[in-house]
């Protein structure tokens, strides 16, 4: 009883009982589910040379995501998880305008923090690949890891020590979206405006009550297939992120992160280096 007495009373004291901070606080974990699983299906299939994961996998890891993160915080915040999304609410008046950049700057934060995540997770990784690969980094890696200077980590492997955003052992790509070659400015955000707003109708639809509805409990999953099925047919002209803080909180942590200002810039060839 003591002990049941106890749990009650810490349960009422860490409570919140603002409304707003609830909704901020699930938005955060919401998001922060969402891009570091979508972030560490594509460091694990960059950092594994593909032997460990591939494009696919890592269009079902972002859809399964999505699932997840409507899961966790949709009867709090709605689970927006995306200021596109908020921003089609507030313009359907189901969504007050004030709370728009609050949202906003919360779903970047989560982002940012699981971009960090995401490098912490692959920091130490790199061992496994010291045997059986040929590598001009291995003996490097493995005499720091012996004399204590610094980990061998997956990142830092598989660049060969070098954070770069162009080239072919690139890591940036991991963390943010960038354009093919072939993909102009204009066709870039045509391809974005475009795939979002598919992903904006498609939900909205879902959650009409006028058509036919989806299973109660189900609604996370035909989000989750609405999802994959738009990663599956409009991912290769710039990588499908169609979410403003999914790549600009990863983004700017690349740039702090030693990736440097070219996170910003296009550059053609950026694959071939």
């Amino acid at each position: 009883m003591g002990t049941a007495s106890c749990l009650t009373r810490a349960r009422g004291l860490l409570r919140i009982r603002n409304q707003l901070v609830r909704e901020c606080l699930a938005e955060l974990l919401s998001t922060f589910i969402l891009i570091i699983i979508t972030l560490s299906s594509s460091a694990q299939k960059v950092t594994s040379f593909e032997t460990k994961g591939n494009l696919l996998t890592s269009y079902f890891a972002g859809a399964l995501a999505v699932m997840v993160g409507i899961y966790t915080a949709g009867g709090i915040s709605g689970a927006h998880m995306n200021p596109a999304f908020s921003f089609a609410m507030c313009l359907m008046e189901q969504f007050p305008w004030w709370k728009f950049p609050i949202f906003m700057v919360v779903q970047t934060l989560a982002s940012f923090i699981s971009a960090g995540a995401v490098y912490i997770l692959y920091y130490g990784m790199g061992g496994q690949h010291w045997v059986g690969e040929p590598h001009s980094s291995a003996r490097v890696a493995r005499l720091t890891d012996n004399l204590c200077l610094c980990s061998a980590d997956a990142i830092w492997y598989y660049s060969n020590g070098t954070l770069t955003v162009s080239g072919p052992r690139e890591t940036a790509s991991i963390f943010a979206t960038y354009p093919a070659d072939y993909v102009s400015v204009a066709n870039g955000f045509l391809d974005q405006v475009i795939g979002t707003g598919v992903l904006i109708v498609g939900v909205m639809g879902i959650m009409d009550t006028r058509n036919k509805g989806v299973p109660k409990g189900l609604e996370p999953v035909v989000v989750a297939l609405l999802v994959l099925s738009i990663e599956c047919s409009m991912g290769s002209n710039c990588g499908c992120p169609l979410n403003p803080a999914r790549d600009i909180g990863p983004r700017l942590f690349t740039y702090l992160a030693g990736w440097g200002p070219e996170v910003f810039r296009w550059e053609k060839g950026r694959e071939q280096g």
